[in-house]
């Protein structure tokens, strides 16, 4: 894997920082980024599947019109 300068200047601060070896941070934010891209992944269908839930729909016209009564007057 080829880093460039300013590839390996970061991977050199996230080894220093934690303490670890330069295979050992790129494993970790190679990991991180991954687990990262799973979560985002599974928040961005969940909100697609409540988008389509008229339960849902329902719900939050309902918390936006209570947040709007409990603001006041303008």
């Amino acid at each position: 894997m080829r880093l460039g300068r300013e590839g390996m200047g970061d991977l050199d601060e996230i080894a220093r920082r934690r303490g670890v070896t330069r295979s050992e941070a790129a494993r970790q934010a190679i990991a991180e980024t991954a687990e990262r891209d799973r979560r985002r992944s599974g928040l961005a269908a969940e909100a697609a599947r409540l988008v389509q839930d008229p339960a849902y729909q329902r719900e939050a016209r309902e918390v936006a019109e209570l947040m709007e009564e409990l603001r006041g007057p303008r």
